[in-house]
């Protein structure tokens, strides 16, 4: 933990004076199409199933008592506000995190990192802080994605299967999801994005040598990311619900 916050302080120096300037963000271009575009299939795939599954376990629940038109309701929240930032979380940590990984461990080995050091480059502001804020920027987005295709695979099943009206599915989730549910969702989602970047780009500088080391690395890097998701996720939801609570009072789900 002390490397880890050490090299976490290091890359926030060269962040902060970074953002305003375009020679970091050209860096950071090509990474935004690595974690973006290429994890779109796998995040659409992940939410448009998960979708389906919460929709058939809820419909008999739900219709036995008398609510089968508020699926939609329970659906939407419960991928906004957790199933969305978490698959996404872990997908972007499965496809993107292990890449990382393993491109800066295969760098450590083949001395490329020390090679930026001699030539007098930092190699944290030139290979770290691009791919953090990649990581970072693009996990939103993902979730919301993870939210859409998972909202509207529900959406197939209440109306398509089920038979439920699809005017009461729209307009009971329109009246139930708020701004605060979207918000909670992203700031998870922005967490999330952040500490996969590190922790992968963290276990690829410091891996061992050998084919064995890089992938231990990746390994460590994938569960290291997965175990701080649901950690964290515990975290930031404990406190906006409090928060909430203390602002607006209690809000009914349904």
């Amino acid at each position: 933990m002390g490397r880890l916050s050490t090299f976490a302080w290091h890359m926030t120096l060269w962040l902060v004076p970074g953002l305003v300037r375009w020679r970091t963000w050209r860096l950071v271009l090509p990474q935004l199409y690595e974690v973006g575009n290429r994890t779109l299939p796998v995040i659409a795939v992940t939410g448009t199933f998960v979708g389906l599954v919460l929709a058939i376990q809820s419909y008999d629940q739900l219709r036995n008592a008398g609510f089968e038109e508020r699926m939609g309701v329970l659906l939407t929240i419960t991928l906004v506000q957790e199933l969305g930032p978490v698959l996404a979380g872990v997908m972007l940590a499965g496809r993107v995190g292990g890449a990382l990984t393993a491109e800066l461990g295969t760098m450590r080995i083949t001395e490329q990192i020390n090679a930026l050091r001699v030539m007098g480059s930092d190699p944290i502001r030139q290979l770290v802080m691009p791919r953090f804020l990649a990581c970072m920027l693009f996990a939103p987005l993902l979730g919301l994605y993870c939210d859409l295709f998972g909202s509207l695979s529900g959406w197939f099943v209440a109306v398509q299967l089920k038979a439920i009206p699809s005017t009461p599915y729209w307009f009971y989730i329109k009246h139930s999801l708020t701004w605060w549910d979207i918000m909670v969702g992203l700031v998870k989602s922005v967490v999330f994005g952040g500490l996969i970047g590190l922790i992968a780009c963290y276990k690829g500088f410091h891996c061992r040598t050998g084919a064995e080391g890089v992938g231990r690395a990746c390994t460590e890097s994938f569960v290291s990311s997965f175990l701080a998701i649901l950690i964290t996720d515990f975290f930031i939801g404990t406190f906006f619900s409090g928060l909430y609570k203390g602002i607006y009072g209690f809000k009914p789900l349904l």
